[in-house]
C-alpha cells in the first residue's frame, strides 16, 4: 500500500477564513480548513483499497502552516502513503497554491471496522442513512 497518492483542491471562500471559523482574526484561509483538505487527500489516496466494511479515520495530524492564503485562491493538497504499521497509515501531506507550497504536515489514519467505530458513540440515529454514508449488508 504505500505509494499510494491522493490529491484534493478547493478555492478558498469567506468561509474558509479564520475569522469566519474563528481560528483566527485574518481573512485568509484557516489553518482548520487547511487540515480538513489535507485530510480529504488521504482519504483519496484510499478509495477503494480498504476491506469490505473498513474505514480510517484520523488519529493525529502536525501541520506546518507556511503561508497565507486569500479567498479566491485554489489549493490543492497531495497526500502519500508513506509507511503502514498494522491499522496505522501515515501520509505525507503538502498544500499548494500555484507553485507555492502553503503547507505541510504528517497524518495519521488508522483504519477500523465502520460499524463498531460508530457503535461506540452510541449514537440513536442509524448512521447508515446519514448523507455520504455507504449502506453495507
Amino acid at each position: 500500500m504505500p505509494g499510494l497518492r491522493g490529491h484534493a483542491t478547493h478555492t478558498i471562500t469567506d468561509a474558509d477564513t479564520a475569522i469566519a471559523m474563528r481560528s483566527g482574526e485574518v481573512p485568509t484561509l484557516a489553518t482548520p480548513r487547511l487540515v480538513a483538505l489535507m485530510e480529504e487527500a488521504t482519504v483519496a489516496a484510499l478509495a477503494d483499497k480498504l476491506g469490505e466494511g473498513e474505514t480510517s479515520v484520523g488519529m493525529r495530524i502536525h501541520i506546518d502552516h507556511l503561508s497565507p492564503s486569500g479567498t479566491g485562491a485554489e489549493i490543492m493538497a497531495e497526500a502519500l502513503l508513506e509507511a503502514v504499521e498494522g491499522r496505522r497509515l501515515t501520509f505525507g501531506a503538502t498544500a499548494t497554491e500555484g507553485g507555492t507550497v502553503v503547507a505541510t504536515a504528517s497524518i495519521v489514519r488508522v483504519v477500523v471496522a465502520t460499524d463498531r467505530f460508530v457503535g461506540r458513540v452510541g449514537a440513536e440515529t442509524d448512521w447508515h442513512q446519514w448523507p455520504g454514508n455507504k449502506v453495507l449488508p
